[in-house]
């Protein structure tokens, strides 16, 4: 099994930042790809991005590209989302994920973790 504690979510104006993290834990040697799901209020979870744990290779949403960068610390068990110039739509419950794939729109994530409100004021 897989533990998955996200921090650093909150509120923030329009135009602003936050650095998301995902702490993992447990059989972390079984994990391929971390990354993040969000879901707004009415809506499907969407997949945002994914980073790969030993080469690092990352995919990512259009609707994120050039705002919202993912990291990750393997030492630290840690992945990271730092996200820029947000926007009142990228009002969401962001969720970590780990999973047997950097593809999670295909291959959907083995574990998720409990979210973490991100809201975005005009």
């Amino acid at each position: 099994q897989v533990q998955l504690l996200e921090s650093g979510g909150g509120l923030v104006q329009a135009g602003g930042s936050l650095r998301l993290s995902c702490a993992a834990s447990g059989r972390t040697d079984s994990i391929y790809a971390m990354g993040w799901f969000r879901q707004a209020p009415g809506k499907e979870r969407q997949f945002v991005a994914t980073i790969t744990q030993k080469v690092g290779s990352t995919y990512s949403a259009d609707s994120v590209k050039g705002r919202f960068t993912i990291s990750r610390d393997n030492a630290k068990n840690t992945v990271y989302l730092q996200m820029n110039n947000l926007k009142p739509e990228d009002t969401a419950v962001y969720y970590c994920v780990a999973g047997r794939a950097l593809n999670m729109k295909i291959i959907p994530p083995d574990y998720w973790g409990q979210g973490t409100q991100v809201t975005v004021s005009a």
